[in-house]
């Protein structure tokens, strides 16, 4: 038994994870002014979970609102480092310096998920990693930025793991999926409490 989940998000990774999954989606990416609440909530003193939490409701809640009837998925991760956010880089300059900022540190990884129908929440998750990356050499990150090239600003922190960025790495603590952007395992659960997928 499968219906269709619409996705409001352009993420390939997030699309693939429940595409491999057995999910059949269709991909509505939400236009929404990310930026702006991210920043309000920042200046206001909201933690990392709860950004990431209310930008995949925003998300959910823009698409479910012209889709009457439908499931509607929204998500977001935020990378904190020690109270410090990082976004998607914008030039491999600034790249580099995320990078270089992240070496040899552990930051955190949140992956929020939203589930919303006819303009209102049905459902949420919040999934929570920690990273530690290994201290390597100003050699070792011009030589990583090269092989990757663009790719490098498709990711917050600028690194995908499941690839080469793995190299970056010492440690890992916490679910590959929420790594990946999303808390996969719980979005299954819920769309089988929905009857979206057979139990």
């Amino acid at each position: 038994m499968t219906a269709t989940l619409i996705l409001a998000s352009a993420s390939p990774a997030r699309a693939g994870m429940l595409a491999a999954a057995g999910v059949t989606i269709e991909a509505r990416p939400a236009r929404v002014d990310e930026a702006s609440l991210r920043d309000a909530m920042a200046a206001e003193g909201a933690a990392s979970r709860d950004i990431a939490d209310a930008l995949a409701e925003m998300k959910a809640l823009r698409v479910s609102a012209r889709a009457p009837g439908a499931l509607v998925l929204g998500a977001d991760q935020v990378l904190d480092l020690d109270g410090v956010r990082f976004d998607k880089p914008r030039d491999r300059s600034e790249a580099r310096a995320q990078l270089a900022r992240l070496r040899g540190a552990t930051h955190t990884l949140v992956s929020a998920a939203v589930i919303a129908r006819d303009g209102a929440p049905l459902w949420r998750a919040v999934g929570l990693a920690r990273l530690t990356m290994r201290p390597f050499s100003d050699a070792c990150l011009d030589a990583y930025l090269d092989a990757i090239g663009d790719d490098v600003l498709s990711t917050v922190g600028g690194y995908r793991i499941e690839g080469l960025g793995a190299q970056l790495f010492a440690r890992v603590e916490g679910d590959h999926f929420t790594i990946l952007g999303l808390p996969l395992l719980e979005v299954l659960e819920c769309l089988r409490a929905q009857g979206v997928l057979a139990r």
